[in-house]
């Protein structure tokens, strides 16, 4: 993210294949959109997920880490955001991945010109191995827990 070479905002769904939902799923199999099934999970949600997989410097990983929570906590009260979480790599240490949760793929890449994402980047830039990998994503099947 430093000198400008990384761009926020940079996503485009259009140029990321999606299957169609149908080809997955069977009818019958699946409970209709926001029906409580099973442990109170609302099944079958129309969901656009986004990960970001980060890659701290040598010695950096906390540094990161700390950027990535605050961004995190800041993404759980934005509207449509229905998660956000954080998790390290148990096999790669220093990698970092954000996974977003959002009721569409334009409520997600709105949140990429945010407030709390242009800090997140700026904040991030002294401190990462390379430019994030960014990734959205159409959910095939997905749930919410109550």
């Amino acid at each position: 993210m430093g000198g400008g070479k990384y761009r926020v905002g940079a996503l485009s769904p259009s140029t990321i294949p999606t299957p169609s939902r149908q080809e997955f799923h069977t009818p019958g199999r699946l409970l209709a959109p926001g029906r409580k099934g099973a442990r109170g999970a609302v099944a079958d949600l129309e969901l656009a997920v986004v990960i970001g997989s980060f890659e701290a410097r040598t010695g950096r990983q906390g540094d990161l880490a700390a950027v990535l929570a605050k961004y995190v906590v800041l993404t759980r009260r934005r509207p449509h955001c229905r998660n956000v979480d954080l998790v390290a790599s148990a096999s790669r240490p220093g990698r970092l991945v954000v996974i977003e949760k959002w009721e569409s793929a334009d409520d997600a890449r709105a949140h990429l010109d945010a407030a709390e994402t242009v800090e997140m980047a700026t904040a991030a830039r002294d401190v990462l191995a390379g430019p994030p990998d960014l990734d959205l994503f159409e959910s095939i099947s997905a749930q919410d827990l109550e």
